[in-house]
């Protein structure tokens, strides 16, 4: 097998990256409006190409984590951010004061939670239907080999689609696992104690499909206040064997949107940028394009 290195695998010359905007409307809910925003590669010569959906954090929106997709659409892969109504930044845009002031005293209801985990299977159906309205694209667009990642909140959407049991409006556990979802990437992952008194492996156990796990020393909660070590609650009651864990030292919550929030200048901020771009570029490579040589290294780096 041959040595994987970032040095060795990744374009010298990242292809050009394009952009579309759009919606999706959900006619079986009340015309929910699912605002997508779709990085691309161009000129890349590549037959087909894999997907990667991007779930934004409380309070974001399709536009966080630019540094990210436009590194991995500057790769060869296809990226798919969605806004997801009634957790995005309509919370705060408009009201007066710091953007975090007025989430910490925003109240989502189960319905606004459910909908947005109900956002990601809802947007695969639409694909194949865009890819064909959408032909200089779709036609490279591999919806066969589809990664989902999400920071924060986004994260906690991620872990229902990869098979973590959720609380339904009666608060019985329910499952959500969207098959057509082969791998995952968590940027700060969210444990759910607030939403259930299950044991957690009751929660976690059922997740089925590999995951990194990406956090950092300082990334505490910015609305509970938790550390990060309530963090690796899914990463240790998961069953899945294939999963990842990279923590930052000094990394903080928002390293992963780029952008800071309240928090205070990072001085490793471009350090941690690339670390996070190198090492999620290493899992897809392996999980989507069934690269040994990738794994291999996952295995030597972020194996605890």
């Amino acid at each position: 097998m041959s040595d994987w290195t970032p040095e060795t695998s990744l374009r010298k010359d990242p292809l050009r990256v394009l952009l579309k905007r759009g919606e999706f409307i959900d006619i079986s809910r009340a015309g929910r409006v699912v605002p997508y925003k779709i990085y691309y590669p161009v000129d890349h010569g590549i037959e087909k190409i894999p997907v990667i959906i991007w779930s934004h954090g409380f309070g974001g929106n399709r536009d966080g984590a630019s540094f990210l997709s436009r590194f991995f659409a500057g790769q060869g892969y296809i990226i798919i951010h969605i806004t997801h109504a009634g957790t995005d930044s309509s919370l705060w845009e408009g009201k007066g004061g710091h953007a975090w002031d007025v989430l910490q005293k925003a109240t989502i209801s189960r319905d606004d939670t459910l909908n947005r985990m109900y956002d990601i299977p809802f947007a695969l159906d639409q694909l194949p239907h865009w890819a064909l309205e959408n032909p200089e694209i779709g036609e490279h667009m591999d919806l066969g080999r589809i990664c989902m990642s999400g920071h924060s909140f986004g994260a906690m959407t991620t872990q229902a689609m990869a098979g973590m049991k959720i609380p339904d409006h009666k608060n019985n556990l329910m499952n959500l696992r969207e098959k057509r979802i082969k791998c995952g990437i968590l940027y700060s992952p969210v444990p759910i104690d607030h939403l259930t008194d299950a044991p957690a492996a009751d929660i976690y156990g059922s997740i089925d499909i590999p995951l990194f796990h990406m956090t950092g020393t300082d990334d505490a909660s910015p609305l509970d206040g938790y550390g990060y070590e309530h963090r690796l609650v899914i990463y240790e009651h998961s069953n899945h064997p294939e999963k990842y864990l990279q923590v930052l030292g000094g990394g903080d919550h928002m390293v992963y949107n780029g952008t800071r929030g309240k928090l205070a200048n990072n001085p490793k901020r471009e350090e941690h940028e690339e670390a996070i771009k190198i090492a999620a570029f290493a899992f897809i490579d392996a999980y989507l394009k069934g690269n040994d040589a990738a794994k291999f290294w996952l295995n030597k780096e972020y194996k605890p």
